[in-house]
């Protein structure tokens, strides 16, 4: 339990940015255009099913076609192992946060020198897709990895831990939130996030600051899972 509690922490981050784009991307896509015809609106939240369909036809499609070729290229029977699937969702995400990023800059700029023109709500479409790729790696290969990993009759409890991961990475969430407001409000004004209106926040200093930490939690994970690759061939050793 001890040894699989830092591959686990180093998921946090990763339902951190989930929750941005459960709350924040919302926000943002209100703040958009979101007419897809003279008398259809895309409803914001609505964009939240992206990741979800994407698990739906890319799960497959991984079985199907990567594993089989990656089988052949490494030996794994299951492509790459799943410290290694956790590893990539975990590095991709970071292209979610740049995207909504680029994304926001652009709308906010558009806002201020286009005479208040409204960025169509397709344009965060990238950021949905991209963190759908990366949880089909990180979700999936973080269960996988529990239930692989546990002795006898812990795999329901390891399982769970997945869930712990969700809500811890929603409650950072929130400490961020504050922190920063806290900390970009000391010289004046209201803080990045403090106005309640994205024209006047700065929600895409917020988005740089995230994909920023989930490289550094990227790097955090490599040395993790160094660690416990050791540890478990240590293991093996010494019961042989």
């Amino acid at each position: 339990l001890l040894c699989v509690v830092p591959i686990f922490a180093c998921t946090i981050i990763f339902n951190t940015i989930l929750a941005q784009l459960q709350t924040f991307s919302v926000q943002q896509g209100s703040a958009m255009d979101t007419r897809l015809a003279a008398s259809f609106h895309v409803p914001p939240a609505s964009l939240q099913a992206i990741p979800y369909i994407m698990l739906v036809a890319l799960v497959p499609a991984y079985e199907a076609a990567f594993v089989p070729a990656m089988r052949r290229l490494t030996g794994v029977p299951t492509g790459i192992t799943p410290l290694q699937r956790i590893g990539v969702g975990l590095f991709a995400v970071t292209f979610s946060m740049v995207a909504a990023a680029l994304v926001e800059a652009r709308r906010r700029h558009a806002a201020a020198t286009d005479g208040g023109r409204l960025l169509s709500i397709l344009w965060i479409a990238p950021q949905f897709l991209v963190f759908g790729l990366s949880e089909m790696f990180t979700a999936v290969g973080l269960i996988e990895f529990f239930y692989k990993q546990a002795c006898a009759g812990m795999q329901a409890f390891l399982t769970a831990l997945t869930y712990c991961s969700y809500a811890f990475g929603f409650y950072l969430s929130s400490v961020l939130v504050s922190l920063v407001n806290r900390v970009t409000a000391r010289h004046g004004g209201a803080g990045w996030l403090g106005d309640n209106n994205l024209n006047k926040d700065r929600l895409d200093l917020f988005y740089w600051m995230l994909a920023v930490l989930s490289v550094l939690n990227f790097c955090c994970y490599l040395l993790c899972a160094r660690w416990y690759n050791a540890g478990a061939q240590g293991s093996d050793a010494a019961a042989s």
